[in-house]
């Protein structure tokens, strides 16, 4: 299938992508900004401007099998002010009217419509038992998720098949609830929000892409569809469940009246319980891959197995290393297709945590030794400069880089791959020194390696979602 992507450069169009890729669909992404996104979404996904003239979207829709609704605005973006109040509803409601008015010029229309929604949709319910045949709630969130669905719905009448998709609170690495829950249970002062009796409506980033893919070709699904685990948690249970998986306790709750003088209204995304059931899911026989929290948890805080200790045997070209970083991770792909899709430099963003903002400066020269590039990336609030040289480039085996400009004093890295009968190994091997000598391995300890793993364990993500891992 052809499918058509908005939302694509965010938290869930990443994890998107790389899954629709795994499964053999082609990727069109209506984008804002097409440098910024070529460099978060790799070499493979066409890109159709959002500020394109109306018959551009209508071509691009007119091509494509499907279309993924995922636009919109975070709702913890800030305080609920007027303003804030009609961003949250045009990036929704604005552009699924345009979506759907698209979708009604193209000749022919697209087969299938998912566009989101949010658990937001039912309200504060208390214990209540939430189905897809729940009735609405009446609070700002609520009713705008009403709106939003009512206009996508429209697209039924063009003989679309439309799915409503209502999403919970989506766990990650790299962004979503949890990249803010953590910092707080890290410094050990985490807990429940509120009461802690609230129920929390979650999901594993990994199921909700899978269910948007195997939505996309059961022609079963149709209408609102809950995107949430059947596992029914509540505040206080989920926050036991993170102490538990990162170590540290979970027992200072977070006031009300904190959260209220902070968010204002907003706070109500916090402070509501949904006890949302995914019944279509359930009754269609949706396999989860993390039907429990503390499966989802264990997978999102461990991860890909990064090891950093001093450097020992260095290979000829790293003598100046004084760390060295390994990973290891067996790939569920053959060799060739595994070796094609690293050898490119445009998608080493997409293997990138959005955060970092990594994009290459110019056109990327072809890979082979002697080959430079320079890119750009972002740790914490300062852009930073990096120039690369590929010293060596054995095609279908390895290759390997050395920083001539960035923020080490010494980098070099190299990636081998190997045939495993029909998947591939890879291996990344890292050697390294921090700069500013003594300050900089003081950093090391502090900063530099917990990043490093968060990096290549976001990198297992993507490879994960890409081509499957073993």
């Amino acid at each position: 299938m052809r499918v058509f992507v908005t939302g694509a450069t965010g938290f869930i169009g990443r994890a998107l992508i790389p899954r629709l890729q795994r499964d053999g669909h082609a990727v069109v992404a209506w984008v804002r900004s097409p440098a910024r996104a070529r460099g978060l979404l790799g070499a493979e996904v066409e890109l159709v401007h959002a500020d394109t003239a109306p018959d551009g979207l209508v071509a691009a829709i007119e091509r494509s099998d499907a279309v993924v609704n995922l636009a919109g605005e975070p709702l913890m973006g800030g305080r609920w002010t007027a303003g804030r109040r009609e961003i949250l509803e045009d990036s929704r409601i604005k552009v699924t009217a345009q979506l759907v008015r698209a979708m009604a010029e193209a000749k022919p229309c697209p087969r299938v419509f998912i566009s989101g929604s949010a658990v937001g949709y039912y309200g504060d319910r208390a214990d209540e038992r939430l189905t897809e045949a729940s009735s609405g709630g009446d609070d700002f969130l609520a009713r705008l998720c009403r709106r939003w669905e009512s206009v996508a719905q429209e697209a039924d009448r063009l003989g679309v098949r439309v799915v409503l998709l209502r999403i919970g609170v989506v766990l990650g690495r790299a962004g979503g609830a949890l990249a803010q829950m953590l910092p707080p249970f890290q410094l050990g002062v985490g807990g429940p929000v509120g009461s802690g009796k609230q129920y929390l409506p979650w999901i594993h980033l990994h199921d909700l892409v899978k269910i948007i893919a195997v939505v996309l070709i059961d022609d079963r699904y149709r209408g609102p569809v809950n995107g949430v685990t059947p596992e029914q948690a509540t505040s206080r249970t989920f926050a036991r469940a993170l102490g538990r998986a990162i170590h540290r306790p979970a027992m200072l709750p977070v006031p009300i009246l904190a959260l209220k003088a902070i968010f204002g209204e907003a706070a109500t995304v916090l402070l509501a319980s949904q006890r949302v059931d995914p019944r279509v899911l359930r009754e269609l026989q949706f396999a989860f891959d993390f039907p429990t929290l503390d499966s989802a948890l264990e997978d999102i805080v461990g991860g890909t197995a990064v090891a950093i200790s001093p450097a020992q045997s260095r290979p000829e070209g790293a003598g100046e290393a004084r760390y060295e970083l390994r990973a290891r991770t067996v790939i569920d792909a053959p060799l060739e297709d595994t070796f094609t899709f690293f050898s490119k430099a445009a998608n080493l963003g997409v293997i990138t945590p959005t955060a970092m903002r990594w994009s290459i400066q110019g056109q990327a020269p072809p890979m082979a030794a002697g080959a430079v590039i320079d890119y750009r990336v972002r740790v914490g609030p300062l852009p930073i400069r990096w120039r690369t040289r590929i010293t060596t480039w054995e095609p279908g085996r390895s290759f390997a880089d050395l920083q001539e400009d960035g923020p080490y004093r010494f980098w070099w890295h190299e990636h081998t791959f190997q045939a495993d009968g029909p998947r591939t190994v890879m291996e990344d091997r890292v050697y390294y020194t921090p700069p500013l000598g003594l300050v900089g391995r003081l950093a090391d300890r502090v900063f530099i390696r917990s990043t490093l793993r968060k990096i290549f364990q976001y990198r297992g993500d993507v490879i994960r979602l890409r081509f499957g891992v073993s």
